[in-house]
């Protein structure tokens, strides 16, 4: 009997691991002050010439991203500036980001505005820019749409994420700093998600093979329908370019801003 409990007790996972997670990576560090809050503590780098700050994103197949819920924005039913915390499968923070833009352009420009997306580490430290210009949304607009600028680290230009016209389906592709495409993302042909995940599902450039999603998860009607607080999954190779998974986190932004940053988003 102690022995089944024991296995029960493996298949359930360490507190905060998602289901359908890859197995954790035991070789982390959870601070223990506070066990309600973990973050990551920096390790010994892995071997190779990596942007500083991003040696972490080549050890996980699984990044969550989770938005933190504004309650000014609730209370006024004004658009407030984003923040997210980037988490590991164990609900370790790794990274934090925060959105810098001006009331004007969150006023008025509303899911379509201009910004900058600073992510730091739990030293503070930036290590990833999102630059985000003010560009088109529409499937009837075949030019000028939505792209994003990743810098890791800062100033130095690692990728980008453009918006592909398709009159059907969301699709974007994540590209080189060279401008050249990598991966294809493609969306559902609806965001609504009639009480489930979304999911973005990440292609070779041919689209005939997928190597993994991008998800927006589901976190319940009460939640979607009072707060515009978003929680994502990328789910990808662990041993994919980090700067690629630097892109995909940009991407995250991207859909958040275009598909589900109203209050209604997710139902």
């Amino acid at each position: 009997m102690a022995s089944k409990d024991a296995e029960n007790q493996r298949s359930r996972g360490p507190p905060g691991f998602l289901p359908g997670a890859s197995d954790p990576d035991h070789g982390l560090h959870i601070l223990p002050s506070n066990p309600g809050y973990q973050v990551w503590q920096r390790g010994p780098p892995p071997p190779g010439n990596l942007p500083p700050g991003l040696e972490y994103l080549s050890q996980l197949d699984l990044i969550i991203i989770h938005q933190q819920v504004e309650l000014l924005g609730m209370i006024l039913g004004t658009e407030t500036a984003n923040k997210y915390e980037i988490k590991n499968s164990l609900g370790q923070r790794i990274y934090f980001a925060v959105e810098e833009s001006i009331c004007f352009n969150r006023t008025f420009c509303s899911t379509l505005r201009s910004c900058v997306l600073k992510i730091t580490d739990n030293s503070g430290q930036e290590v990833i820019t999102v630059n985000r210009p003010l560009r088109c949304n529409s499937c009837w607009c075949p030019c000028y749409l939505q792209e994003l600028e990743i810098q890791a680290p800062p100033g130095s230009i690692v990728g980008y994420v453009a918006q592909k016209w398709d009159p059907f389906l969301p699709k974007f592709t994540i590209q080189n700093a060279n401008k050249e495409d990598i991966l294809k993302i493609v969306g559902p042909g609806a965001t609504c998600g009639c009480f489930g995940d979304v999911d973005f599902e990440v292609k070779t450039i041919n689209e005939k093979l997928t190597i993994g999603k991008i998800s927006k998860y589901w976190s319940g009607f009460v939640n979607d329908v009072f707060t515009n607080a978003d929680n994502f999954g990328i789910h990808v190779p662990a041993d994919l370019d980090v700067t690629v998974k630097a892109a995909m986190i940009g991407a995250c932004f991207l859909f958040d801003f275009m598909f589900f940053e109203h209050s209604l988003a997710g139902l």
